[in-house]
């Protein structure tokens, strides 16, 4: 068993790497174009519906792109973003600033909670951990988001559902049908799961209903 030190320092190397290729930019996060970031971003919105004063922990932010988003789409809320390499921050800093309604943070784990919790694109490059592995991070990286979103949490990972032969070994992938068990089962059932965007993946939406 791979501990998670382990797991957080090698994924920190990949995407510093990536965007010390490819910049501040949707391919900077290991993104395929600006488009699909996007459709990712809208998805997440679900979870906040028409709360636009609430406050938002970002797990995994990169450089900030959701932000940028979310004040576009009105959203004024308080933001915290955390990712685990310094790097991402140190650029998400230099776009962003810092401010009372927006900090950054190196860290796996956020050190408050807020209204709600969302992370995307993190649970998606296992690289060379194996299935077991990388499964367990996932559910511990759930349980941080559950911990981290007093209202509701959310996130997305690759689907099963999608064509056999297109998945590749460095990535994980999950069923909805056991991801939604998984969840109702640990944090209620008012859960969603969204596979309806056009990518080949699957956003869920969890709100507490007991806080």
């Amino acid at each position: 068993m791979r501990s998670s030190a382990d797991i957080l320092d090698r994924v920190a190397q990949y995407y510093a790497a990536k965007l010390a290729a490819h910049g501040t930019t949707a391919r900077g996060v290991d993104w395929k174009d600006a488009e699909s970031q996007t459709q990712r971003h809208r998805q997440l919105l679900r979870l906040l519906g028409s709360d636009h004063d609430a406050s938002i922990v970002d797990l995994g932010c990169g450089y900030g792109d959701f932000l940028s988003f979310l004040r576009a789409e009105g959203f004024s809320g308080p933001y915290i973003g955390y990712d685990i390499a310094p790097e991402m921050i140190e650029a998400a800093r230099h776009i962003h600033g810092e401010g009372s309604n927006r900090s950054w943070r190196v860290g796996s784990a956020p050190e408050t909670s807020a209204g709600y919790a969302v992370a995307s694109g993190i649970l998606n490059v296992k690289g060379d951990f194996s299935t077991e592995d990388w499964h367990a991070h996932v559910l511990k990286t759930i349980e941080v988001l559950s911990r981290a979103g007093e209202r509701g949490f959310a996130f997305n990972v690759l689907t099963l559902s999608g064509d056999p032969a297109l998945r590749r070994p460095d990535l994980y992938y999950a069923d909805p049908a056991d991801m939604l068990a998984y969840c109702v089962r640990h944090f209620g059932a008012a859960v969603a799961v969204l596979q309806d965007y056009g990518l080949w993946e699957f956003t869920v939406i969890v709100r507490h209903t007991h806080r």
